[in-house]
C-alpha cells in the first residue's frame, strides 16, 4: 500500500491541504530516521525472523501473526515456569520435612540433656581431677628426677670392686653436689622435712663419693714415682672434684709430694753416678777434678729438676681453676709447699758433694766463679720455689761458704804480702808479688763481670774486693819503700800505684778507688817535683844562694855583704843555670825516667820547671833590688823572670 502511495504520489503531484491528518501522518513516517530509533530496529530484527514475504496477504495478517507468536511465546513461559513451580512444591516439601526432623531432633537432645546432666557433670569432674593427679604425677617425676639419684648413678658412685674410676663417676658426683645445693630452696619453702632429708641423704653420698675419689687419687699419686710421670686426664678432673675437701686435697698433694720426691731423689743420684739412659749424658761425677763445671752441672741439674717439677704440678692442677680467690691463694701456698717438700730430699747429697768442692780449692778465681754461680742459680731457682724452701735455704748457705772461703783465700794472700814483703827492684818498678796480686784481681774482676748476678749484687762484692786486695797491696808497698830515701820511695810508690790504676780503670764500680789512689800520687808527685827542682838548683850552685835569699830579711842589711853572696859568685852560678836553660834535659833526677808513666813524668818537668821560674824570679828580685847594693846586677842576672820561663816552658 505504501508503495502504490508512492507511486501515486511520484505520478501525480497533488497538493494536499494541510490538516489533512493522513498527511500528516505520512509526512512523520517520512521524517523519521530509524537509525536513531533503536526500539524500532530491535522491532525489526524481530519480524525480520518470520516476516519473509512482503505481499498483501503476509501484511493483512501480520498483527494476527505477531499476536499468535507472542501467544505460543506465553504458552512455553507458562510451560518453563510450571515445572519451576513443581520443583519449588518439591523443595518447599524437603524443607519442611528437614525442619520437622531438626524440630524431633532438638527436642529429643532436650530430654536427652536433661537425662545426661548429672552424668556429665560427673565425668567433667572426674576429668578436672584426672589432669590434676596428672599433674601431680608429672610435678613428682620431676621432683624425684631433681632430687634423687637413678640407680645407674648410684652404682656408678658406689664403684666397682677392682677400684677403677670412669668419667661418669665425675658427672654423677656433679649431680650429687647440685641436688645439694638445690635443696637449699626446699628449705626455703614448706618442704623443709624433705629438703633436709635429701640433703642427709645427698651427703652421705657426697663422703662416700670423695672418700673413693680420695682413695683412688692417693694410689695414682703413689704411681707417679718415675722420670716422666704420665699424669691422665682422670687424675687432674679428680683434683678439680678434691678443691671442695681441702683437707683430702692437701692430702692427695702431700701423696703427690712424696711420691715425686723419691723420684727426684732417685733420678739425681741416677745423673750423678749412671748418666742419662745408654751413658748419655754422662755421669756428673766424672767431672768432679773440674770444680767449675762439676758444680755447673748439679745446679743445671737441679734448676732444671725444679722446673719439670713445677710444670708437673701444673699439669695436675690444670683443671683447678674454679676456686676462689683466697682458696687459690691457698692453693698457691699448697703448691709451693710441695714443690719445697719435693726438692727437699736432694739438699742433703747435694751440700755435701758442694761442701766438699769448696773446701778442696784454694784458687781464689775458682772460688769467686763458684759463688757467682751459686749466687745465679739461687735467684734462677728463687723464680720458680719460694724463698723458704729447703733447696733454696740450701743453695744460700753454699753461697755464703763460697763466698766466705774465696775471701778467706784473698785474706791469706794479701797476710803473705804483708808478711813476707819483697825489697824495692833497682829501677823502682813494680815488685812481681804487686804483679802477679794485680793479675789475680783482674782475673777475680774479669770472673765478676761476666757473671750474670744482678749489679747491686756485684757492685758490693766488688767493694770488698778491691778493699781485701788494695789495702794489703798499700801497706805492703809503703813497708817495701820504707828504707829507701824520699825521692826513690816517691817514685817507688808512684810506680807501685801507678799499676793499681791501669788495672783498676778497666772495670766498673772503681771510681772512689782510684780517687782515693790518684790522691796519693799526687802528693809522690809533689815531692818528686821539688827534689827535682832542687837537685837542678844544686847542681848549678844556686840552692846555697835561693835559700839565703828565703831567709833573709831586710833589717840584717844587705844581701852582698853575706858570705856566698858576692857578685863574682852569683854570677858564675847564674852562668851555670843558663847552662841549664840552653840544655834543660842534662839536669833530670835518674829517678824520674824510672818513672812507669809517662804523663806522669812530663807532668814533673812542667811542673818543676814552674818552680824554677819561680825561685829564678825571687833571686832576679833580690838581685836587682838596689836594697842589696849589688853592682852591675844585669850582668849578673843577664835574663828576666819571663825569658827564663819562655825557655823552661
Amino acid at each position: 500500500m505504501s508503495t502504490n502511495m508512492a507511486d501515486r504520489s511520484g505520478s501525480e503531484p497533488a497538493v494536499q491541504p494541510q490538516n489533512n491528518p493522513l498527511s500528516k501522518k505520512l509526512a512523520k513516517i517520512l521524517d523519521t530516521r530509524l537509525d536513531n530509533d533503536k526500539e524500532m530496529l530491535e522491532a525489526l530484527k524481530a519480524l525480520s525472523t518470520f516476516f519473509t514475504d512482503n505481499n498483501l496477504r503476509t501484511r493483512r495478517n501480520l498483527r494476527s501473526d505477531i499476536e499468535r507468536r507472542s501467544l505460543v511465546i506465553n504458552e512455553d513461559f507458562v510451560e518453563s515456569f510450571q515445572k519451576v513451580n513443581e520443583q519449588l512444591d518439591g523443595i518447599y516439601s524437603d524443607v519442611k520435612a528437614m525442619n520437622d526432623c531438626c524440630l524431633d531432633m532438638t527436642t529429643r537432645l532436650k530430654q536427652a540433656k536433661e537425662q545426661t546432666h548429672d552424668l556429665i557433670n560427673q565425668t567433667t569432674q572426674l576429668q578436672t581431677e584426672s589432669q590434676v593427679l596428672t599433674m601431680k604425677s608429672q610435678v613428682a617425676d620431676a621432683f624425684l628426677s631433681k632430687f634423687q639419684l637413678s640407680p645407674d648413678e648410684i652404682n656408678v658412685l658406689r664403684g666397682n670392686r677392682n677400684g677403677s674410676l670412669h668419667k661418669e663417676f665425675f658427672v654423677a658426683l656433679e649431680r650429687v653436689k647440685r641436688i645439694h645445693n638445690d635443696c637449699k630452696i626446699l628449705l626455703r619453702t614448706n618442704h623443709q622435712t624433705a629438703g633436709l632429708e635429701i640433703m642427709e641423704s645427698m651427703a652421705l653420698h657426697q663422703e662416700s663419693s670423695y672418700e673413693r675419689l680420695y682413695r683412688w687419687a692417693q694410689n695414682e699419686c703413689r704411681a707417679l714415682s718415675g722420670d716422666s710421670p704420665d699424669i691422665s686426664s682422670l687424675l687432674c678432673q679428680s683434683m678439680e672434684a678434691l678443691q671442695d675437701r681441702p683437707v683430702l686435697f692437701r692430702y692427695t698433694l702431700d701423696e703427690f709430694g712424696t711420691a715425686r720426691r723419691t723420684a727426684v731423689v732417685r733420678g739425681f743420684i741416677d745423673a750423678l753416678t749412671r748418666g742419662g739412659p745408654g751413658g748419655t749424658p754422662r755421669p756428673i761425677e766424672l767431672h768432679s777434678h773440674d770444680p767449675l763445671r762439676y758444680t755447673g752441672d748439679i745446679l743445671a741439674w737441679l734448676h732444671q729438676a725444679a722446673a719439670s717439677e713445677k710444670e708437673h704440678l701444673q699439669t695436675l692442677l690444670r683443671s683447678c681453676t674454679s676456686l676462689e680467690e683466697l682458696l687459690m691463694k691457698a692453693t698457691g701456698e699448697m703448691v709451693q709447699d710441695v714443690l719445697g717438700h719435693i726438692t727437699e730430699g736432694i739438699c742433703r747429697p747435694f751440700k755435701v758433694r758442694v761442701e766438699q768442692v769448696l773446701i778442696s780449692e784454694s784458687e781464689a778465681v775458682t772460688l769467686y766463679k763458684l759463688t757467682n754461680l751459686l749466687k745465679f742459680y739461687f735467684q734462677t731457682i728463687g723464680q720458680i720455689l719460694s724463698s723458704d724452701a729447703s733447696l733454696l735455704t740450701t743453695l744460700m748457705e753454699m753461697e755464703t761458704l763460697s763466698l766466705k772461703m774465696f775471701f778467706n783465700s784473698l785474706n791469706c794472700h794479701a797476710s803473705k804480702l804483708v808478711e813476707k814483703v819483697e825489697l824495692p827492684p833497682a829501677d823502682l818498678s813494680s815488685p812481681p808479688s804487686l804483679l802477679e796480686t794485680l793479675q789475680l784481681l783482674q782475673d777475680v774482676l774479669a770472673s765478676h763481670d761476666s757473671s750474670v748476678v744482678p749489679l747491686d749484687a756485684r757492685k758490693q762484692d766488688f767493694q770488698q774486693i778491691l778493699a781485701s786486695l788494695i789495702d794489703p797491696l798499700l801497706q805492703m808497698c809503703s813497708v817495701s819503700a820504707s828504707k829507701l830515701n824520699t825521692i826513690d820511695m816517691a817514685t817507688y810508690m808512684i810506680n807501685c800505684i801507678y799499676s793499681m790504676q791501669t788495672t783498676l780503670a778497666l772495670y766498673e764500680y772503681t771510681d772512689q778507688r782510684l780517687e782515693m789512689l790518684q790522691a796519693q800520687v799526687e802528693a809522690h808527685i809533689d815531692t818528686l817535683i821539688s827534689e827535682q827542682a832542687s837537685f837542678v838548683l844544686n847542681r848549678a850552685g844556686l840552692g846555697q844562694i835561693y835559700n839565703t835569699i828565703q831567709s833573709h830579711q831586710p833589717k840584717h842589711g844587705s844581701l852582698s855583704v853575706k858570705t856566698g853572696m858576692d857578685g863574682i859568685s852569683i854570677k858564675s852560678a847564674m852562668n851555670r843555670f843558663d847552662s841549664y836553660l840552653a840544655s834543660p834535659d842534662t839536669l833530670v833526677m835518674p829517678q824520674c825516667t824510672l818513672l812507669l808513666s809517662s804523663s806522669i813524668r812530663d807532668k814533673v818537668r812542667r811542673e818543676s820547671a814552674e818552680l824554677l821560674s819561680s825561685a829564678y824570679g825571687q833571686m832576679h828580685a833580690a838581685i836587682t833590688s838596689r836594697d842589696n847594693d849589688y853592682r852591675d846586677a844585669a850582668t849578673i842576672v843577664p835574663r828576666t823572670p819571663e825569658q827564663v820561663k819562655s825557655l823552661l816552658s
